[in-house]
């Protein structure tokens, strides 16, 4: 037996000793290939996945490492058969590759007979494959190279993708690091992307990662398509590449509700792009607008579904896909995996915050009580209303008041998901509210003035969840959010973690309305933060 903080199970499932001494190295050791699933005080539960070890070999672990890893740190024997099923998950990738053929064009090719035989016979992918070549190899119609993949994660058969990127219309991008430059790890996420050819770059919110796209577009000097989740988020984009790298004003063009406009280097949002008039999706053309040699996608993991389906049919271009967690609460990893591609590069939150490039943060969670007429209201509410119910308690305006006093020289954000919730916060406060309704000027201008002081205190709705930059925020207080999503929680946080001037710790407060929805919500929201290893201090409402 050895004193170690992880017992492996053979059901896949990892339980860490969070208390244990060598607690913080053995999860930084797991985090590449195990996924955390539960986090209460003492004993988190990890579990093993097929699609998370094959993102670790793609991201250039191999099956030795991960079951090093495990004898390494467990405490007591690791189950024979786990290791055997962990070496041979992870062999199950690259044995089908995607490859160009002199004569053939596009194809199927495959290092194990047996393999190829089954999914070549799975009804699945038979009308996506062209004539058998020989024994090993099959064509594939073009058309098919982003379906294809897909089918083959579903099979258990994951296929690397070595058929090459056209190298889309050039034009000239260099960085201009004048006074700045790269940081060590933001030149890795970009050359670990480049070398794969495509894939996703994990970095906590506030580490840069619109620098690694930038880096990305330098790197590959081609005609870029940006994907972005809003306006205001398309906006900071082009104010940064405007400052660190050689593109001017007439060479990025904004594709937004408001603006339409396909330059060399196109930033689009979402929204436009999955806008349908009469089932028809009107604004498709921009994807062969022009020959893109790169397409970057911003906060990745939120991605809608017909993105999806539109990037199936963009396997021949360069795709680098940018975010905080991979983490989706829809399921659709695997669809990030096979049409983006694999996580090429993941720095943990605590890395980087060690390094000094984002700020150390107390997460606190402050526990309220139903009074008891709401208490009963709750009881008998139907089970789609409970949660507003718990969320927008009137106890939570009264402590988001004693919390905003506590902090009064400190940029603050109260975050939440219900507007009326919102608005009774805001004049309860006399603070300038920010959701989905307000002009996107108005956003701007709000933003602005809390970047340079000008506002203390801004409530703000899940408008601000993503690629809304506030580097001067250090308290934020949530009162409300979409149900139990951990992305969403990743992303609040990251609102604060910009490094302070005078080096303080951020404090990230979530108000949880006890014996309800809210709790067992909020456990679920920060499993991913957990794993990166913030810890949550429980406090009564009653003792601030």
């Amino acid at each position: 037996m050895n004193d170690g903080p992880l017992i492996v199970q053979s059901d896949k499932t990892l339980l860490l000793e969070v208390d244990h001494e060598k607690a913080v190295d053995c999860r930084k050791a797991i985090a590449p290939f195990a996924e955390l699933e539960r986090s209460p005080e003492h004993i988190h539960t990890y579990r093993l996945t097929p699609l998370g070890l094959w993102n670790a070999r793609a991201a250039g672990h191999d099956a030795e490492q991960v079951v090093d890893t495990l004898l390494s740190y467990s405490r007591y024997a690791v189950p024979h058969s786990l290791l055997i099923d962990i070496a041979e998950t992870m062999d199950r990738y690259g044995r089908l590759r995607l490859e160009k053929h002199p004569t053939h064009g596009l194809v199927l090719a495959s290092t194990d007979r047996a393999v190829f035989e089954e999914v070549l016979r799975a009804k699945k992918v038979q009308g996506m494959l062209g004539a058998r070549i020989d024994d090993l190899t099959i064509a594939v119609h073009p058309s098919e190279r982003g379906n294809l993949k897909q089918a083959l994660l579903k099979l258990g058969w994951p296929a690397e993708d070595y058929a090459g990127y056209v190298d889309g219309e050039a034009h000239a991008i260099d960085l201009h690091e004048d006074g700045w430059q790269l940081r060590g790890y933001q030149r890795e996420a970009v050359d670990s992307f480049w070398h794969g050819g495509s894939g996703v770059v994990v970095l906590p919110c506030g580490a840069g990662k619109t620098l690694v796209g930038a880096a990305a577009m330098a790197t590959a000097k081609a005609t870029t398509l940006i994907l972005v989740t809003n306006t205001v988020s398309a906006r900071q984009w082009r104010a940064e590449l405007l400052k660190r790298t050689s593109l001017t004003e007439d060479e990025i063009g904004e594709y937004s509700g408001a603006v339409k406009e396909v330059r060399p280097v196109t930033i689009a949002t979402y929204q436009v792009l999955t806008t349908r008039r009469k089932g028809v999706y009107s604004h498709l053309e921009l994807l062969d607008a022009r020959d893109w040699g790169l397409i970057v996608y911003d906060e990745v993991h939120l991605l809608p579904a017909p993105i999806f389906r539109m990037t199936a049919d963009l396997q021949a271009r360069r795709r680098i896909g940018l975010t905080a967690t991979l983490v989706r609460e829809d399921g659709r990893e695997g669809d990030v995996f096979s049409l983006i591609g694999p996580k090429r590069y993941d720095a943990p939150w605590k890395d980087i915050e060690s390094q000094g490039w984002i700020a150390p943060a107390e997460c606190i969670e402050v526990r309220v009580t139903l009074p008891e007429g709401e208490r009963l209201a709750y009881a008998t509410s139907e089970p789609e209303e409970r949660y507003r119910l718990a969320a927008c308690t009137g106890s939570k305006t009264r402590l988001v008041e004693s919390l905003v006093a506590r902090h009064p020289d400190e940029p603050t954000l109260v975050i939440g998901q219900y507007l009326d919730q919102l608005d009774e916060i805001g004049a309860a406060l006399d603070a300038p509210v920010i959701k989905g309704d307000t002009p996107v000027k108005e956003r701007e201008r709000l933003f602005e003035a809390f970047r340079h002081g000008e506002e203390r205190l801004l409530v703000v709705s899940k408008v601000a969840n993503f690629s809304v930059d506030l580097p001067s925020a250090s308290v934020a207080i949530q009162v409300s959010g979409s149900f139990g999503s951990r992305q969403e929680e990743a992303q609040r946080l990251g609102r604060l973690l910009r490094p302070k001037e005078d080096g303080k710790s951020a404090r990230f407060y979530t108000i949880v309305t006890r014996d309800t929805v809210d709790a067992e919500f909020a456990q679920h929201r920060q499993r991913f933060l957990a794993e990166q290893g913030y810890a949550y201090e429980i406090k009564d409402a009653a003792d601030l």
